[in-house]
């Protein structure tokens, strides 16, 4: 295990210790995780990793807090065919503790979205754990599949390649965003994804589009999960798209759907331009008790990685604000994920690159009356203690932080490609 203190940058924190709690082998622990972490009532942490694992398909894996130390479980391991293979993105914990989530391809287990890159166009899984106590080293869950994607590289009109977590309604449905496909005729080759539904009745689970992406000012490419408000709106983001002429095909943009009468109606909140404002919308937004967002971006003007924003109602409409920008200095890509917000009003979130060794950080950003003050909680190395995370972060009670960095640990990357270690989840603890 690493343990570093990370000093804060003005004004002064108290002093943060950052601690790996498991480093990936490559093995059937799995290797690469690109998405961040759920957490349970019981404080158990579930993650998934995109590689590795016995089928080289990726894993979904426990950590369980065990006195001062966790215990790691892999719960399931993915073979890559009509179970699905190469998960992005974090699981959800349903209400009865059992595990829904997405995978980028597999499900089909055929050439009808080469576009990926991974055979098969992505699945909706549900994991349950087994019936009785398990008193074995390992306790693998069992699999069963809510959903699989069928569309095809040039048609895809249910949707493909499902790169963000799922959440539920009141009424346990399901709802989440495919990166591709969908029934709107736009100029992305194979669809510009979707916004979509699931329900279940007797045990069958039936998939309704809510919206389909078109590549203009209505946006494409969407990466991020969804966010309900109290009305029952949901609200997100593109990675493109959104008229934005900075950007080959667009910047991204945010966007609200609103249900009426059985059928769900885009607004555009925001359509990045690619200067000042940012650009490339990858993650999702953070609603406050008063129904602002906020959300980060991948890139931004020229010295930051991308910047953290807001979007605030008023008077029916939404006024869009730069809170700051990320990691000043020179940056290749920055936040890859949404941010995460505390009851006093901080966020956080992490950067792809960056950061004193270029291997990316962990950040908060403080409100005051003048303005919003970064700090950077933990610059990685690209050595034991990980590099470039991807993931969004997620706190407890005691305000501890927990994330995943898709690079770099301990046990070395001859397992892992591309060969800089297979990754780590790291805690923060103030």
């Amino acid at each position: 295990m690493l343990c570093v203190l990370v000093a804060g940058a003005s004004p002064a924190l108290q002093a943060q210790t950052f601690t790996v709690i498991h480093s990936f082998t490559g093995g059937p622990d799995g290797g690469v995780p690109f998405a961040g972490l759920a957490r349970d009532k019981a404080g158990n942490l579930y993650g998934t990793t995109f590689q590795n694992g016995t089928h080289f398909d990726g894993t979904v894996f426990r950590l369980a807090p065990k006195g001062t130390g966790w215990i790691f479980t892999p719960l399931y391991e993915f073979a890559g065919g009509t179970d699905g293979g190469w998960p992005v993105a974090k699981p959800t914990v349903a209400p009865d503790g059992t595990l829904y989530g997405t995978t980028l391809g597999g499900g089909l287990n055929d050439e009808e979205c080469p576009g990926n890159g991974y055979q098969g166009c992505g699945v909706v899984f549900h994991l349950t754990p087994p019936p009785t106590a398990c008193k074995a080293a390992a306790c693998p869950w069992t699999e069963t599949v809510a959903y699989r994607f069928t569309g095809g590289f040039y048609q895809g009109t249910d949707g493909w390649n499902p790169r963000a977590e799922v959440v539920f309604d009141q009424a346990a449905a399901l709802y989440g965003t495919t990166y591709n496909g969908g029934t709107a005729t736009g100029s992305c080759k194979g669809g510009c994804g979707t916004v979509f539904q699931l329900t279940n009745s007797g045990g069958q689970w039936s998939e309704n589009q809510l919206y389909s992406f078109a590549a203009g000012v209505d946006g494409a490419g969407p990466t991020a999960g969804l966010v309900f408000d109290s009305s029952g709106s949901l609200y997100s983001t593109t990675s493109h798209g959104g008229g934005g002429a900075g950007c080959p095909g667009g910047c991204g943009m945010v966007f609200a759907l609103t249900p009426s009468g059985g059928s769900w109606t885009e607004r555009i909140l925001f359509g990045f331009q690619g200067g000042a404002d940012g650009a490339g919308a990858w993650g999702g937004l953070v609603l406050d008790p008063s129904g602002d967002l906020y959300g980060a971006t991948l890139d931004g003007p020229r010295g930051t990685c991308g910047v953290a924003y807001e979007l605030t109602r008023s008077n029916g409409s939404w006024a869009f604000s730069v809170l700051a920008g990320l990691l000043p200095g020179p940056c290749g890509e920055g936040a890859l994920a949404s941010l995460v917000r505390d009851a006093a009003g901080n966020l956080y979130g992490t950067t792809y690159n960056g950061g004193a060794y270029g291997a990316g950080a962990v950040f908060k950003l403080t409100p005051s009356a003048n303005g919003w003050t970064y700090t950077s909680l933990h610059d990685f190395t690209l050595e034991d203690d990980g590099g470039f995370p991807v993931s969004s972060l997620i706190l407890d009670e005691a305000g501890n932080i927990y994330g995943t960095a898709s690079s770099g640990g301990s046990a070395g990357g001859e397992n892992c490609y591309p060969n800089e270690g297979c990754g780590v989840v790291f805690e923060i603890t103030p």
